[in-house]
């Protein structure tokens, strides 16, 4: 029955290029990405899925579902297509998206022999409100046995871990005055944000090797001759378990307030973007996965290590998940890169593709096979 799937495959082959080379060539930011997911409806509906679009009131989501109508388990595979501010499609979501509907519509050209259900999510803005996360808080994936995606990389790597992250803005609000004739009488927010820094700075001491903060001044005033009302800064807060974060963000809390009486400031402390829970792969999925990748040709798949953050995890603490990784470039093209990007269109880029959507739908034929134990 795989090398019928195959067969299904390579039919999809050319319009999987000619979608990942238009949304390569159109990126669009997060819960913007209106051409990159009509393409991808476009493409599901022609195979027979019935779509319903902008879940939860999110306009660039979607719901794909093909019934066999038959008892069986349900697969989820799921899209990303969301771009990068100036580099483009530099995390190759472009190849996201066309993987998993890919592998969605070759499955289900077997799946009324078997039974089951395939379901393809259209998952908007990745890179910041990643839509996972209301999906997940909102029991969207409650009708899963499995969630799947395969990520480009500029190596094959096993589905691991990722970092928990939480989003926190903190805005110090002071008093303008003459930062000449009258300092005196000001309040110089700007100041708590330096604080607020430093802080940050002496308790990176004070933690576990996994955890990562890091920030950005997006306000500090208008000019140096005024002593600044109000400056914002925005900081990630990551760490291996979401536990660990909850205790670094509640000393990272009683900093900013210490920044604040430092200068007289008042402080706003906010979540500017969701939060993200730390990835858990389910082992067996992931080893069915690696052994179909294997028979496809992919023989070195390295170890897992933690990478980053995504919406994924709160996925994987539903549902049993896999986010492995597939090598779409010979050289070193890091995530987040122009190099990625061009990998992503590159005849490689091309080749894997298929790889990746067949180790997919590979995979997801062993689900519904029951030959996969999902308890790990």
């Amino acid at each position: 029955m795989k090398d019928i799937l195959l067969q299904e495959g390579q039919k999809l082959h050319a319009k999987m290029c000619e979608i990942n080379d238009y949304i390569y060539s159109n990126p669009e930011l997060g819960n913007e990405e209106f051409k990159s997911s009509s393409k991808l409806i476009a493409f599901l509906e022609e195979h027979n899925f019935t779509v319903e679009k902008g879940l939860l009131g999110i306009e660039t989501s979607f719901r794909a579902i093909y019934d066999s109508k038959k008892p069986g388990a349900t697969i989820g595979y799921l899209c990303e297509y969301d771009a990068l501010p100036e580099i483009g499609h530099g995390c190759g979501h472009n190849m996201i998206g066309v993987m998993s509907s890919a592998a969605g519509i070759a499955l289900s050209k077997v799946i009324d022999e078997i039974g089951g259900k395939i379901i393809v999510y259209g998952t908007p803005a990745e890179e910041t409100n990643g839509a996972k996360v209301v999906f997940a808080e909102e029991g969207i994936f409650d009708e899963l046995d499995v969630a799947m995606l395969v990520h480009p990389s500029d190596v094959n790597m096993k589905s691991g871990t990722t970092q928990a992250l939480y989003p926190l803005e903190f805005r110090y609000k002071g008093k303008t005055a003459h930062a000449a004739s009258c300092p005196q009488n000001g309040v110089n927010a700007l100041n708590s944000v330096i604080q607020l820094f430093n802080g940050i700075d002496a308790l990176r001491q004070h933690v576990t090797p996994d955890v990562r903060m890091h920030g950005i001044i997006v306000k500090g005033g208008v000019a140096a001759n005024i002593v600044p009302d109000e400056a914002v800064a925005q900081f990630y807060f990551r760490a291996a378990t979401k536990e660990t974060l909850d205790d670094i963000l509640e000393k990272v809390k009683r900093i900013a307030e210490g920044a604040a009486l430092m200068t007289g400031a008042t402080l706003e402390m906010e979540r500017y973007e969701f939060p993200n829970d730390n990835l858990v792969t389910n082992e067996n999925l992931s080893e069915a996965f690696n052994e179909n990748l294997r028979a496809l040709g992919i023989t070195e798949i390295k170890p897992p290590k933690s990478s980053g953050s995504s919406d994924i995890g709160n996925v994987s603490h539903k549902v049993p998940t896999i986010h492995p990784y597939i090598q779409v470039s010979s050289c070193k093209a890091p995530g987040h890169t122009v190099e990625l990007a061009e990998a992503t269109v590159s005849d490689l880029g091309h080749e894997r593709l298929l790889t990746g959507a067949m180790a997919l739908a590979y995979t997801g034929y062993d689900v519904l096979l029951g030959k996969v134990n999902l308890e790990r």
